[in-house]
């Protein structure tokens, strides 16, 4: 079988140079978020449907969608890949693997061998992104940073993809909490890449967690005319902004932006559901009525009951079957979720060590019992970050154990947390509302004055 050079160098094993051509065009497009991502690679399937890495690749954008229903047809690529894998270069070969790791639930497994492809093939795009994607989900900020750190010596600016792949490092650095670092790559990123959504993402997550806020809305309303050409992630971007409203106590404009931006149409993307469910928590944690909104996202939770793809959505399909106040559709979620993590696949582990406590939390929450809710967060957090997402997204689970100790009166844990938060977050003024509760309530009036003081400050 030929082997022909994709445009980082790399040996791509094919019939037809259409198949490669057609590789990289999608590649390009999966790093810009671009909606033509799947369709790229539909000719070079065609010029050579044996072609093993555009298998492999159409199972990776299977798999990435994040939906249990979708797994049956990433297994049908991987059946075509290893068909054809015997003739294949090592490196292809590895992809294969990966695939089939994945496919069966081993997403650690996956991981492993996207690793293990970098050393010898730094410039392997689809490699180094997975291994970030997954790094990711598994809530492992440091991996994120360090696999980009150990590739980046291959790319510069000579090289296509460079500044998706500067961007992405940036995000990396943010999560791990080097924020001049992100904020100064992830710009530059931009500079290359106008269009680059996750890089921006990047950006707006220094701003996010400096309490930056009037700079994020601007930072991203800045570049939103660059983005027509990318995919839902976008909602994501408004989500951020809206976000924003909400640090900066702004509630009426948040609430229109969740109408107007973050959830314009009913969609069961993963993605799309947490943005929303998340938001909505957040605006009623602040007393804002936010009518029937809540229904239409049960009704896609509970198409999703026995997906378990990732505990991240998970969580959040918890959080709107309870908040709509479906508490048979909970309770069996729930049970879904116990059952899930007595399986063998990776996230199976995850849900043990932290989702099942998380989703009883959840539902114990906003069925009002505060005291089981917060038993089952502090069983959770420990390995929160191990359900994935970023610091900014795991907050409003933070949120909830807070708001909870508060609301059972447990006030030297309430005390403790809001402590914390003031303290993390001193430029948001509802924290420093509740905490002024938290100290009234325990007998410290001049403490709570002083917090009041400061909310006020905030509000101002």
């Amino acid at each position: 079988m030929p082997l022909f050079k994709d445009a980082r160098g790399l040996a791509v094993t094919a019939a037809d140079p259409a198949a490669v051509a057609a590789i990289d065009a999608s590649i390009a497009a999966f790093l810009a978020f671009r909606l033509d991502t799947g369709d790229r690679l539909k000719p070079g399937l065609a010029a050579d449907p044996a072609c093993v890495f555009a298998n492999v690749l159409r199972g990776y954008y299977m798999m990435l969608m994040g939906n249990r229903t979708l797994v049956p047809r990433a297994a049908k690529s991987l059946a075509a890949a290893q068909a054809a894998a015997a003739g294949a270069t090592r490196r292809e070969q590895d992809h294969v693997a990966a695939l089939a790791a994945w496919v069966a639930g081993d997403f650690a497994g996956a991981i492993r061998r996207w690793e293990a492809i970098l050393p010898e093939h730094p410039r392997d795009a689809i490699a180094l992104r997975l291994a970030n994607f997954g790094h990711f989900y598994l809530g492992d900020a440091e991996e994120m940073r360090a696999s980009f750190a150990r590739c980046l010596h291959a790319w510069d600016e000579r090289v296509p993809g460079y500044g998706f792949m500067l961007g992405a490092y940036a995000f990396a650095q943010e999560e791990a909490g080097d924020y001049a670092a992100a904020e100064r790559d992830g710009r530059r990123a931009v500079e290359i890449h106008p269009h680059d959504v996750w890089a921006t993402h990047a950006v707006a997550h220094v701003m996010e967690m400096q309490g930056r806020a009037d700079e994020g809305v601007a930072w991203i309303t800045g570049l939103e005319g660059n983005f027509g050409e990318c995919h839902n992630f976008t909602n994501h971007l408004w989500w951020h902004r809206a976000l924003f409203h909400w640090d900066r106590g702004r509630h009426d404009a948040a609430l229109a932006l969740y109408d107007r931006q973050v959830r314009t149409e009913s969609t069961d993307d993963s993605l799309d559901i947490a943005n929303a469910a998340s938001f909505l928590w957040r605006l009623e944690n602040v007393g804002v009525a936010v009518g029937g909104r809540w229904d239409e996202l049960a009704a896609r939770a509970a198409e999703r009951i026995d997906d378990h793809m990732l505990v991240f959505a998970d969580a959040h399909f918890a959080m709107a079957l309870a908040a709509a106040g479906k508490p048979g559709e909970a309770e069996r979620f729930a049970a879904s979720c116990r059952s899930f993590a007595a399986a063998g696949e990776t996230e199976s582990q995850v849900m043990r060590e932290a989702g099942a406590d998380l989703v009883d939390g959840i539902l114990a929450y906003r069925a009002g019992d505060y005291g089981r809710a917060v038993d089952r967060f502090l069983a959770a957090r420990p390995a929160l970050a191990r359900i994935g997402g970023s610091r900014a997204q795991r907050d409003v689970f933070q949120q909830m154990l807070a708001l909870a100790a508060l609301r059972a009166d447990r006030l030297p844990l309430a005390r403790a947390l809001w402590s914390e938060r003031t303290r993390l977050k001193p430029w948001c003024g509802w924290s420093w509302g509740n905490f002024a509760e938290v100290l009234s309530a325990a007998g410290e009036p001049d403490a709570a004055a002083g917090a009041r003081a400061r909310a006020a400050a905030i509000a101002a």
